[in-house]
């Protein structure tokens, strides 16, 4: 490991311990709150991790836990709990979603196919990863985190925050990278969403396709 490596993995674990910067307030615009308050996840397109297009409306009707993940941060074991997460949850209308994100600490600086090895070697991951987004709002921020930001009012300050997104494929909960996500607190969230039916889609109903495509950095 090198010294660059460690530092920022003590910076990482020094954040951790003060609970400083983890959470952001979303900047919510008038038009943020006009295109995105009612959109819906389902509605975005995202490249995979792969590098295939891949519409999120192959989920709809599920619930979601939308994360961003990075490989050198010290909250990076958590992938461990994300996949144990994962792996009580199959056979049930919920999809984990990975995020990678270079923005805080530059702790996501591979390209996807080291990030795909590292998580699949390191943790056994295979829940579904996508190609890195800019979840920091401004100019270049991926429509996905638009989205979350306008629905929940809040924005990652750090690596590993979680949305749940309830099976209408809105914002229900936001938590900050320290939530465990096999803890109580989001399994509850999850399991109330999990609890909510989707609402009956209207007639005439066309938002993924009056959406089109989604900014992402894929």
């Amino acid at each position: 490991m090198t010294f660059e490596m460690i530092q920022k993995l003590a910076v990482g674990a020094a954040l951790a311990i003060t609970g400083t910067a983890c959470t952001q307030d979303a900047p919510r615009t008038p038009e943020d709150l006009a295109r995105w308050s009612d959109a819906s996840l389902w509605s975005m397109q995202l490249t995979d991790i792969d590098g295939d297009r891949k519409s999120l409306s192959e989920y709809e009707g599920r619930v979601a836990l939308v994360v961003n993940v990075a490989s050198r941060c010290g909250y990076t074991p958590q992938y461990k709990q994300l996949q144990k997460l994962h792996e009580s949850m199959k056979g049930r209308d919920f999809v984990l979603i990975g995020i990678p994100s270079n923005d805080f600490g530059g702790q996501e600086p591979g390209t996807s196919e080291q990030i795909k090895d590292f998580c699949t070697t390191r943790y056994g991951v295979d829940f579904p990863m996508f190609q890195k987004q800019q979840v920091k709002a401004g100019e270049k921020q991926s429509d996905l985190y638009a989205l979350l930001g306008t629905q929940s009012g809040k924005l990652p300050g750090w690596n590993f925050c979680k949305y749940v997104v309830g099976r209408d494929g809105k914002v229900v909960a936001f938590f900050p990278s320290g939530e465990s996500p096999t803890g109580s607190k989001i399994r509850a969230a999850i399991d109330k969403a999990l609890a909510t039916p989707a609402p009956a889609p209207a007639d005439g109903d066309d938002e993924g396709e009056a959406k089109g495509e989604t900014r992402d950095e894929g």
